[in-house]
């Protein structure tokens, strides 16, 4: 399998279709610790990063910040003492697309790094 993290998003316009649950299985293997949830309707990946504390919290989701404004992409991150959540999906779409594989890739190489 294609290392997603080495992958760059492409342009994803409201036309884009979402990716279908054969497509997610493909994707998901290669994403480690994320989960595909389904909320109102809308397919989204997600993952709990745990760290030391509230400060290290926000300097992962300042670094996942300037990652999503890179390539104009953002999650939702719900920041927490010793934890942050990170939420990808395609609000365009309302779902998801490979773009969203490709940035939990990366979030996650942000993350061990």
């Amino acid at each position: 399998m294609q290392n997603l993290a080495q992958l760059n998003c492409q342009p994803c316009d409201k036309n884009a279709p979402v990716l279908t649950a054969e497509e997610m299985a493909v994707l998901l293997p290669g994403l480690n610790g994320w989960q595909v949830i389904m909320e109102i309707g809308i397919h989204k990946l997600t993952q709990c990063f745990v760290t030391k504390n509230y400060k290290n919290s926000m300097a992962f989701t300042n670094a996942v910040a300037q990652l999503a404004d890179s390539v104009n992409h953002h999650p939702l991150l719900i920041v927490e003492y010793g934890k942050v959540t990170v939420i990808w999906w395609s609000h365009n779409i309302e779902g998801l697309h490979k773009n969203d594989f490709i940035m939990a890739a990366k979030t996650s190489q942000l993350f061990t790094q």
